[in-house]
């Protein structure tokens, strides 16, 4: 848990801001109501899964490694969400992010999470950001690619998911 002075860090990346939820959008998710600043088709089932878990733990929304909602620079529309599952295991953490429908098939997931990772990958003690994905999902597949993610772990061709990791590049002295 962050302490109370840490703010949480907003990113920006060619296309999209990613920056923490705040309560009041917890609030507005959790009670189905809409806001202007919102893609049509947010919130995601996903979104209101972490949107259920801040409203019991509402110091989670200072974590500087925390939530992000994803926001289209274009347009200033909240388009999805990305987030970790903090704190870090062992110097690993794991990634989850999900863009609504109508904005699938632009980058934008790739790009937040590429960005997102190499965030990550600067807090202390992280050397690995990972995730793992249903075979079934191979749209998943080639976003964590895209971003820079690599294949890891011994898996089958009969395993029904696939793990990806990110590494903190080597220190060159």
């Amino acid at each position: 848990m962050a302490s109370s002075s840490a703010v949480p860090t907003e990113l920006t990346t060619d296309r999209l801001v990613l920056r923490p939820w705040c309560l009041s959008e917890v609030a507005a998710v959790i009670d189905s109501t809409r806001s202007s600043e919102w893609a049509d088709d947010f919130p995601a089932e996903g979104d209101r899964v972490i949107a259920g878990l801040f409203a019991p733990n509402p110091g989670w929304l200072d974590e500087p490694h925390g939530q992000r909602l994803i926001i289209e620079r274009e347009s200033g529309l909240v388009v999805g969400s990305i987030g970790l599952f903090w704190p870090p295991s062992e110097g690993t953490l794991e990634i989850g992010y999900g863009i609504v429908a109508s904005r699938r098939g632009r980058g934008y997931a790739p790009e937040a999470a590429r960005a997102f990772a190499d965030f990550a990958l600067t807090a202390p003690g992280v050397h690995t950001v990972f995730a793992t994905v249903e075979r079934s999902n191979p749209a998943s597949i080639r976003v964590l690619e895209k971003a820079g993610f690599h294949r890891w772990g011994a898996e089958g061709e009969e395993a029904d998911t696939l793990s990806f990791r990110m590494t903190k590049a080597p220190h060159r002295d």
